[in-house]
């Protein structure tokens, strides 16, 4: 079956890159992929695979029977959202809708699950079980595609016994793959502070409540918040991106904004963090008669692969690919809202390399430079192919 596999992934090459060029000339941001949802429905349709559409809006469901159907249930996800970027590739199939990219290799996934679900579709017979292909929007955006879909049913009737997932990383050579077993990426909230205080004259401030002096406090004590209420030992990042308030140097404004991002490995910890940021922000400000509106909506979950999963499936990629071929993912600060599925089962996040022959290095994700090598996708096709072949078996 390995060689079957193979044969059929080199068999498709051309046909996963007119797939992926299709997606990535034509993008489309979080939860408005109309059009996308219905290229890949009529691709699906082509393949003769049953499907629902509109779940959780632009999202997909699609199901592979093979013979013992009611035996198991795996599950494979890929995401379809971009990226409010402006394409600096100049690519035959470079986005025609300006600042909007695949910048983050949405595309690429897509295509391998397509092309993969083409495969073993046509092998179904072969196959013990159902495979149900999850098609989700809105990764990139709160609350993030799969806690809705989660919410709509999808991983129930029939309820999947483990899931899995592939991703881009341009810091892998193309023809490689990387797993990392247990705790892999870290939760993700967004902190919305506004710090209301008293204008006035900047050269009276004895007449004000100054409320950019305490968002310099704010920030400056909040940073105690991981250095001195964290365990060391849990990995943790609390930044700020954005602070506005003001427009005049001798103006001293009504309020300030600021704007940031908690990121750590631990869920117990991460709403103790929560609490913390909201009694400091609130407490200062009221020391120095100011009112704080602390938002800190919950994101993202920390992303945990299932340890014995992850081996199994880092297993069967040695098997699939070569021993040396396979490597050890390092923790990353990241989020990844695949992590609300393996809150509920058995999940397996990995890694396809996309640096061609490790020579020459791709711009990282989130890039307006970013493309990948597209070899890679045979890779992808193949992995997920064998992984769910074997997953039934």
């Amino acid at each position: 079956m390995i060689n079957q596999i193979k044969e059929k992934a080199a068999q498709y090459f051309n046909e996963v890159c007119a797939i992926r060029h299709h997606i990535h000339a034509n993008p489309e941001l979080s939860f408005q992929e109309f059009n996308t949802a219905a290229f890949i429905s009529s691709k699906l349709k082509e393949y003769g695979i049953e499907h629902e559409t509109g779940v959780a809006g632009t999202g997909i469901v699609a199901l592979i029977k093979g013979k013992n159907q009611e035996k198991k249930c795996i599950a494979l996800r890929a995401d379809l959202d971009a990226l409010p970027i402006l394409e600096a590739n100049e690519i035959d199939y470079k986005s025609n809708n300006e600042g909007v990219m695949h910048a983050c290799g949405h595309d690429v996934h897509a295509s391998c699950l397509l092309v993969a679900a083409k495969i073993l579709n046509e092998i179904r017979d072969e196959i013990e079980g159902t495979i149900k292909l999850i098609f989700q929007p809105g990764e990139e955006k709160h609350p993030g595609g799969a806690s809705l879909m989660i919410k709509e049913g999808v991983l129930e009737n029939p309820k999947p016994e483990a899931i899995f997932a592939l991703h881009v990383y341009p810091h892998l050579p193309s023809g490689t793959v990387g797993f990392r077993a247990g705790q892999y990426m870290a939760s993700a909230d967004e902190i919305y502070i506004t710090i209301e205080g008293k204008g006035g004259h900047a050269a009276l401030p004895h007449q004000t409540i100054d409320p950019i002096t305490i968002a310099a406090q704010v920030i400056t004590a909040l940073q105690q918040v991981i250095s001195r209420k964290g365990n060391p030992l849990i990995p943790s990042v609390l930044s700020f991106g954005k602070i506005a308030g003001g427009n005049a140097t001798n103006v001293i404004p009504d309020k300030v904004e600021i704007l940031g991002t908690l990121r750590t490995m631990d869920e117990t910890w991460r709403h103790e963090a929560h609490c913390w940021i909201k009694d400091i922000t609130e407490q200062i400000c009221a020391s120095f008669g100011a009112k704080a509106i602390v938002e800190i909506p919950v994101g993202y979950p920390s992303l945990f692969n299932d340890p014995h999963l992850t081996i199994e499936t880092e297993n069967l990629a040695r098997e699939f690919m070569g021993a040396q071929n396979v490597h050890t993912l390092n923790m990353r600060m990241a989020a990844e809202d695949f992590s609300f599925y393996t809150h509920h089962v058995p999940g397996c996040f990995f890694r396809i390399g996309t640096n061609k022959n490790n020579k020459t290095f791709t711009a990282p994700v989130h890039n307006a430079h970013f493309n990948i090598d597209e070899t890679a996708m045979q890779t992808g096709v193949g992995m997920l192919c064998w992984v769910a072949f074997k997953s039934l078996s």
